[in-house]
Order: structure tokens, then C-alpha cells, then sequence
């Protein structure tokens, strides 16, 4: 009978072994509904792929009616989609801008009156009267205030030539509001008031109106459950602007539904991957624990560029956007995030030429904080802020002396800190239901971005734009893309080769660089991660 009763458990352990390993990624036959706010890499497929790894099939959009930079998107075409797609799937993830305006930088240059905004925006209602399992989880913008004038393109005409003028101007309506100002800041008030045309503040104030309204209108669906989660980005704030004073306000518009059903929190191309990751983790039904731990200095106090609010609230709002609960212990956490802020708390800009490897004050403390951390096995992602538009060289060469590229599950780096430290909360805390082959793609993708291209390559490449034939500029590449796209690959291609050391057995190839939006700003990277076997 013990003979018996043995053979049966062995049988049943290694049973229970075998559906380990080979067990059915835990979205597998199931479908999300993506809508982006456009089509940039980070936006589209490189969070589309975060779900992807888990086994989800995320379904999105004709690529001819996604906003891009050279069109608005089609919104009335999107909604048609969206009908069309929804049977069948487990979530929608839907980003407001582009239903109403058909893309993030529509909603800033549109000309619809505020009836055609609300009419969009009320079929979210219909839609879900017509599919009411489908958890909807919908993401919108505040409108950024460039400080400049220099976005050409990507805002209306007259900001080229009064940018600078009206982001000074709504940062001391926003000041006045919050402190009061000073004698000459109230002086410096009343001039700019008279510089600044009449017509367009109008036009400026006026489409920011319908924006901050049809948001308000959005808390009210999250309020009657049309939409399962509401989450807001304030786009490229500042301490003092317009962004942030109607964040403010919509923060306290939105404070009755509680930070449980909607949020409004810093950045705007971040939105996408944490609704998707929140999406996933309540379809799995999983509350990640999150431990967060900063760098020596300024730290959780860091109030980065292009951010109205510090780092650890940013980090905070994510976590809970994303679907999971900020714990202080590291052995209760399923994830940990280290936060890489510069000692002083500025934010420096990793394209500029002082971005050097040579280790900082924090750079030391930092890694030996995640040393301690990886030794004992702990899942590990690192918010990498130090500079904004890219990696901390210094940082990223430490990582690599102490071989710590891979031994951490995932890292951001790439955009405005807030953008970076969303993303990776978003991907990081579905990391622990990956394998280690697909955490590896997911890290060499943002290496590729964040630390070889944002913080390297590019640098070196828009310096040898002059001496390329053809038209051609950083803005708008022009007749010199085929060169650039080779160029970038080719010294991106060295660069790897001489800085990361790939996990045993593997091997990296076919890098490639594009830049589908016609400038030098970010870039789309595919390669292949092949082992022995598969290189073939």
C-alpha cells in the first residue's frame, strides 16, 4: 500500500512539474481592445508587446486611421472599429483622445465645437449599453503647456511665435491661484496679457475649455461604471501652468470617486501600458505588491523636468493605476522599483554632451542598493530619471561592470521621468508572470532605445546630419532618412557588441532602426534574440 501511495505522489509531482513548464501563458486565447493616442513606437507596438508576452492577443486599429505626425487619426472610423472588434474580448483600453479628436496631437490643433465633442464623447455610453461585460478602461490628457514656441507642428500656428509668452502667462495664473504673486510677478502679469494677441488666447483657452470639459465628463462615466477605470495625464507640466492648474482642478472634480476608480497623475505617454497592465492584472485577478526605493539625496523628493509633482507621487499614482499596492518591505513585494534620481534632484538632459560614464555622486550607493537587492533574488526594475529623453551613462556602465544588465527584470528610461517611470511600472509588475527569455527581449528593447539610441547614438547621428546629401533636419528628415536608419543601425550594432553581455547562450541580431515619425526624437528598433540552436 506505501509502495502504492508513493508511486501516486511521485506520479502526481511530476505531473505537477510537467504543467509548470509547460503551462499556457495566462492570456492565451484571450483578446484586448487597444486604442492608442497614436503611433509611436513606444505607444504602439512596444506596448502592445508587453501583453503579448503574457499570451494575449491585443487587437488594434488599421495603422491608416491611428493618428500619426503627419495625420490626425479618424475618429468617427475608430468608433466603427471599436463596434466592430468588441465581441469576444476580456478588456478595452482606450485612449479618449484619439475617440474624440483621433489622436494626442489632434486634440491640440482641432476645430470642433464643444456639441461634436460631446456627442463623441457620449457614445463611450452607448457602446457600453451595447457590450456591458466589457470592462472599459479609458485614458485621457490635460493639454501640455510647452514652456517654448519651438514644437512646430504640434501645436497651433501662433505657439511658434507666443509660446514662451503663454506658458509664462498660465504659470502665473496658476501661481496666483495657489500662492498669490509678488509685485512684479502681478507687473509681469498685466504685460504679458497686453503682448500676447487677444484672438489667440481665445482660440488657445477656448480648446483647452472643451478639453477640461468633456474630461469632467469622463468622471462622471467612471462615476456610473461605464468605464471600469478612468485615468488622466497632465502632458508635459511644470511645476506652474495651465496643465497643472487644471489638473488640479480636475483632480478635485474627480476626488468623491476616489483614486480606486480614477486618477490624474503626470505624463501622457505612459497612459496606454499602465491601463493595459491594469487591465491584465484584474483579469487575472492579481494585486501586485510594490516595494519602491530611491537613490541617496534629493530622492523621493526629486521634482523632475517636464513634472509638476515628485517623483514618489508619480510613482505612487502608477502603482495603483496599474492595478497594484505600494508595500515598504521587499520580502512582501512581488516587484521592487529602484528610482535613479541625480543627488541635487535636477533633471539633466542625457543627449547633451556631458552625459558621461564616469560615476556621479549616488552612482555608487545606487548600484550597491541593487546589488544587495538582485544577490537576494528579488525582482527588480529601475526607473532611471537622472536625465530626462534617455539613460544615465553612468549608471548603464556600472550595470554593466557588475554584470547587473540582466539580472533585473525590467527598466525605463526613455522620455519625460514621469513617462519613464509609468512605462516601467506597468510592464514591471507583469514581469513576474514571464519567462526569462521574454523579460530579456522586453529589457534589450528599452536598451536599445533608452540607453544606446536616446543617450548615444542619436547624438552622434543628428551631429552628421549637415554633412548628408539631400534636405534634411532633425525636425524632418527628409530625403536623408535611408542614411540615417543605416547609420543609426550600424553604430547602435557596434555599440551593443562592445557593451552588453547577453545572457549565456544567447545572441542578438538583425538590429534595425527606423524613424517613423521623420525625426530624430525616438526611434522604432526590431533585432533578433536567437540562441545557438535557432541561428541559423
Amino acid at each position: 500500500m506505501k509502495k502504492v501511495l508513493l508511486l501516486f505522489m511521485l506520479t502526481a509531482f511530476i505531473i505537477s512539474l510537467s504543467t509548470v513548464a509547460f503551462a499556457a501563458p495566462i492570456g492565451q486565447g484571450k483578446k484586448i481592445l487597444y486604442v492608442p493616442i497614436d503611433n509611436r513606437p513606444i505607444i504602439l507596438p512596444q506596448t502592445v508587446e508587453v501583453a503579448e508576452k503574457l499570451g494575449y492577443e491585443v487587437v488594434v486599429p488599421p495603422d491608416e486611421i491611428i493618428g500619426t505626425n503627419l495625420s490626425i487619426g479618424d475618429a468617427e472610423t475608430l468608433w466603427t472599429w471599436l463596434n466592430e472588434n468588441a465581441v469576444g474580448a476580456s478588456a478595452a483600453v482606450i485612449s479618449t483622445d484619439s475617440m474624440l479628436y483621433g489622436s494626442l496631437v489632434a486634440s491640440r490643433q482641432h476645430n470642433l465645437t464643444a456639441d461634436q465633442i460631446l456627442n463623441r464623447a457620449k457614445k463611450f455610453v452607448e457602446f457600453k449599453q451595447r457590450f456591458p461585460n466589457l470592462p472599459i478602461y479609458a485614458f485621457g490628457t490635460v493639454m501640455r503647456t510647452p514652456r517654448m514656441g519651438s514644437n512646430i507642428g504640434y501645436e497651433p500656428e501662433y505657439y511658434a511665435t507666443y509660446g514662451t509668452q503663454i506658458f509664462r502667462y498660465t504659470a502665473l495664473r496658476d501661481k496666483l491661484e495657489i500662492n498669490g504673486l509678488t509685485r512684479r510677478e502681478t507687473k509681469e502679469f498685466a504685460g504679458l496679457e497686453g503682448t500676447i494677441p487677444a484672438n489667440d488666447l481665445e482660440d488657445w483657452f477656448g480648446r483647452r475649455k472643451k478639453n477640461y470639459d468633456v474630461l469632467k465628463y469622463f468622471v462622471d462615466l467612471a462615476q456610473d461604471y461605464t468605464f471600469e477605470y478612468f485615468l488622466v495625464g497632465c502632458d508635459d507640466g511644470a511645476e506652474y501652468s495651465q496643465t497643472h492648474l487644471e489638473g488640479r482642478h480636475l483632480e478635485e472634480y474627480a476626488k468623491p470617486l476616489g483614486k480606486a476608480r480614477c486618477q490624474v497623475l503626470s505624463g501622457a505617454d505612459e497612459l496606454g501600458v499602465l491601463m493595459l497592465s491594469r487591465a491584465i492584472n484584474r483579469d487575472i485577478g492579481k494585486i501586485p505588491f510594490v516595494a519602491v526605493r530611491y537613490n541617496v539625496g534629493t530622492g523621493r523628493q526629486t521634482v523632475p523636468r517636464y513634472d509638476s509633482e515628485s517623483i514618489s507621487s508619480s510613482v505612487d499614482s502608477e502603482i495603483l493605476a496599474a492595478g497594484g499596492f505600494r508595500v515598504n518591505p521587499v520580502d512582501r513585494a512581488n516587484f521592487v522599483v529602484v528610482v535613479n534620481t541625480n543627488y541635487d534632484g535636477k533633471t539633466l538632459e542625457a543627449n547633451l554632451p556631458g552625459n558621461f560614464t564616469k560615476p556621479r555622486k549616488g552612482t555608487k550607493p545606487f548600484v550597491k542598493m541593487l546589488m544587495e537587492l538582485t544577490d537576494k533574488n528579488y525582482p527588480v526594475g529601475i526607473i532611471d530619471i537622472a536625465y530626462a529623453n534617455g539613460a544615465d551613462n553612468a549608471l548603464m556602465d556600472q550595470l554593466r561592470i557588475n554584470d547587473l544588465l540582466f539580472k533585473i527584470r525590467a527598466y525605463s528610461g526613455w522620455n519625460t521621468p514621469s513617462n519613464s517611470s509609468g512605462f516601467l511600472i506597468g510592464e514591471g509588475v507583469l514581469t513576474p508572470w514571464m519567462d526569462d527569455r521574454d523579460v530579456d527581449d522586453l529589457l534589450l528593447t528599452r536598451y536599445l532605445d533608452d540607453w544606446v539610441y536616446q543617450a548615444n547614438v542619436r547624438r552622434v547621428v543628428t551631429d552628421m546630419l549637415p554633412k548628408m546629401p539631400g534636405k534634411g533636419s532633425k525636425g524632418a528628415i527628409d530625403e536623408k532618412m535611408a542614411r540615417v536608419d543605416d547609420l543609426t543601425s550600424e553604430m547602435a550594432t557596434k555599440f551593443v557588441a562592445e557593451n552588453i553581455k547577453l545572457p549565456s547562450g544567447y545572441f542578438i541580431r538583425n538590429i534595425r532602426y527606423t524613424h517613423p515619425w521623420n525625426r530624430m526624437y525616438e526611434a522604432g528598433v526590431s533585432f533578433d534574440l536567437v540562441t545557438e540552436n535557432e541561428d541559423v
